[in-house]
């Protein structure tokens, strides 16, 4: 396997988005794009990529705006932007989807779409429909839409108020702070990931995950939500790309299972042709980082080989 490192311009016209691309021995037979999730960075995957590298896959992903190497040189920690930040981050996915497949032309091409990188996938299918060969989707959920629009509201009003890179405790609190209350009681503050405590504390060890998102993230994940929901905006999606999510059914951020069901029927309800669900029984928010991660690595793998 190699490993390479490299910088591609952000669509925000400041940034310049920091990229890992992970290659196999030989061609590659598929290409799998890691879209990371908030307050995380594609680093994480490392150990993923290398197993699917020594199946023959190459495997690439960014940081986003506000994350890991791409933030860390203006420490933008925590934000995408002063305006249109989703839509921003989304065009970066698809600025390296573009670099990627010029690299490897004709090459079946896979997105894997993490926590909040699966709200950025879901919004990827909807924006640039058959522009992928599947893809999978991994600790996503879908609150109701009067939530979606409280948050979005209140998110955009202390924005307003105090500047959307500022931290609201109070928004925080209400969205990934609540997420460790039915794990309680607490060893960690963020006891809701994995089961697996040596996964826990090596996320709590990353200084690029020590970041809280600010009230404009928020604001701008909220308008994302609300948008992928949107059955207008659903019935874009190429019904003959495949789908397969990955959940753990203790996920507070699936609603345990309910929330992943509930997307798992819009896309079966928008005509999708082909939607997979695979629940893991005790598994919470990181399957990747899980105890039983060698059967989710070995399941995602087989998928890909079968959409290969």
């Amino acid at each position: 396997m190699t490993v390479q490192d490299f910088t591609f311009p952000s669509s925000d016209g400041r940034h310049q988005c920091h990229a890992r691309l992970w290659l196999p021995e030989g061609a590659p037979r598929g290409v799998v794009q890691i879209v990371h999730g908030v307050a995380e960075h594609v680093g994480r995957y490392d150990e993923f990529a290398a197993f699917l590298t020594e199946h023959g896959f190459a495997v690439g992903g960014e940081d986003h705006l506000g994350h890991g190497e791409t933030a860390r040189g203006d420490n933008s920690f925590g934000w995408f932007g002063p305006k249109n930040g989703w839509a921003l981050v989304a065009e970066d996915v698809r600025a390296l989807r573009l670099r990627l497949g010029d690299q490897f032309p004709g090459v079946p091409y896979f997105l894997f779409g993490h926590s909040m990188g699966s709200f950025l996938t879901r919004t990827y299918l909807c924006r640039w429909p058959g522009t992928v060969d599947g893809a999978i989707l991994s600790g996503t959920g879908q609150e109701p839409a009067p939530l979606v629009i409280f948050g979005r509201i209140l998110s955009s009003l202390i924005a307003g108020i105090r500047g959307g890179d500022k931290v609201s405790p109070l928004v925080h609190t209400l969205s990934l702070g609540a997420y460790n209350r039915q794990f309680a009681p607490n060893r960690t503050g963020a006891d809701w990931i994995s089961r697996d405590e040596k996964q826990v504390d090596r996320y709590l060890a990353d200084p690029l995950c020590q970041i809280t998102p600010a009230v404009g993230l928020y604001r701008d994940m909220m308008g994302g939500l609300r948008e992928i929901a949107a059955p207008r905006n659903l019935s874009r999606m190429d019904p003959d790309t495949p789908i397969l999510f990955l959940s753990g059914d203790q996920d507070p951020v699936g609603s345990n299972g309910k929330g992943v069901r509930k997307v798992y029927e819009m896309f079966r309800r928008t005509g999708c042709r082909e939607v997979t669900l695979k629940l893991y029984p005790g598994g919470r928010h990181e399957m990747l980082h899980e105890q039983n991660w060698q059967e989710v690595y070995e399941d995602a793998l087989s998928w890909l080989e079968e959409h290969c």
